[in-house]
């Protein structure tokens, strides 16, 4: 009896001492990490974001990085000795613990799938303008209908024709055999905020005379921008130009694989849904591989490209947006020159101020709409 109870003390000694030297190796690669990622290795996988501006992020980060460090030594010489004692316990001990956190993480995932999460680009069944699924681009716009939206202090109409495109109202859909400049992008493009006259659209169509057909959908990407110019554009009898949106604070869309997309060499692929635990990780941490960011960068290429090729075979002037919301950091400037200077992509450069913003919004106001509406309009003149 005694042998077996050396036996067990000297089972339990080693487990314990096996669990204490796993933990303090958990806390010592964590301040490693955070050692390890510097601003320069950030900059690198975390890229530009519309939703906050670099000093913030660069401070979040920053943050971030002091916590883990806080954690790693947290683990490495408070935990380690109690999480060593449970260690230490019997497997019969253990197992209802590890059950009970297997569990929480199956309840976690159960509750995510029962709030039905979409797309980021479409997280909301009532968000105006509404949208509706569709099998190759992710979604749409509603059709025939106008919405209202409360944003920066008053109701903002949003009226949609039978194409799906943003009107000045319902009884004024777009005219397909009229001369047109079609604008392609998101919600910057299709004017969040702003009445029909204010969007850049609308200012455009008013100093070129020209009838505006707004493509742009909420939340899409370069490639489903693309998309539906595809399918759209030959609709059009005579398309004067086509102006499509790039900004550098929204690539990272053009990452996102849990919605239809293209791959380098405009490749549609379905699209890859990951566990909704998965999705809000990534949400939270949107950390993107080195080989994630150059295929982005490739397909939003071929992307512009093809869209000026498309422009071009229909005798019509393509022209890339790039707005720029604010001063353009380091990084910014970066992915900017990358996606477009490197491949030699014509476009136009249209800095606002940073206080041009809707109130209590992120989106461009209608002064900087007008602003980048008439950058639009004097290229366009001159080509």
């Amino acid at each position: 009896m005694r042998r077996n109870g050396n036996v067990r003390m000297a089972e339990r000694s080693r487990a314990r001492l096996i669990a204490e030297i796993a933990v303090a190796g958990a806390g010592a690669a964590l301040v490693i990490l955070a050692l390890a990622a510097n601003q320069t290795w950030l900059d690198r996988h975390v890229l530009p974001s519309f939703f906050l501006p670099r000093r913030w992020y660069v401070t979040l980060e920053t943050v971030v990085r002091v916590t883990i460090v806080a954690i790693g030594i947290l683990l490495a010489v408070v935990l380690r000795p109690r999480i060593g004692r449970l260690g230490s316990l019997s497997p019969a001990r253990v197992l209802p613990i590890v059950i009970a956190a297997l569990l929480a993480v199956g309840a976690g995932e159960l509750v995510l799938r029962l709030t039905r999460m979409r797309p980021i680009g479409w997280l909301v069944d009532e968000m105006e303008p509404r949208r509706r699924p569709d099998p190759r681009l992710g979604w749409t716009l509603v059709p025939n209908r106008t919405g209202r939206s409360p944003i920066g202090g008053r109701s903002v109409e949003y009226a949609i024709d039978p194409a799906g495109y943003r009107v000045p109202s319902v009884d004024q859909p777009v005219d397909p055999e009229r001369p047109t400049i079609l604008f392609t992008g998101e919600s910057v493009m299709f004017g969040e905020g702003l009445t029909w006259d204010e969007s850049i659209p609308g200012e455009v169509g008013r100093l070129m005379d020209v009838q505006s057909a707004n493509l742009a959908v909420h939340g899409f990407g370069s490639d489903q921008a693309f998309l539906r110019l595809q399918v759209e554009l030959p609709r059009f009898r005579r398309p004067v130009a086509i102006v499509s949106l790039f900004m550098t604070a929204l690539f990272g869309r053009n990452l996102d694989r849990e919605r239809p997309h293209l791959a380098p060499g405009l490749r549609w692929m379905p699209a890859e849904p990951r566990s909704r635990l998965a999705s809000l990780a990534i949400l939270l941490v949107p950390y993107r591989s080195s080989d994630t960011v150059d295929r982005g960068v490739t397909m939003t290429r071929d992307v512009l490209q093809a869209t000026i090729d498309l422009a071009r075979v229909r005798h019509a002037t393509p022209l890339v947006v790039v707005p720029q919301l604010g001063p353009e950091d380091e990084l910014e400037r970066s992915l900017r020159r990358r996606v477009l200077d490197e491949a030699h992509l014509p476009y136009v450069l249209v800095e606002t101020d940073e206080t041009w913003r809707l109130p209590g919004d992120l989106h461009p106001n209608a002064r900087a709409a007008r602003m980048i509406a008439e950058a639009i309009a004097a290229r366009l003149r001159g080509q």
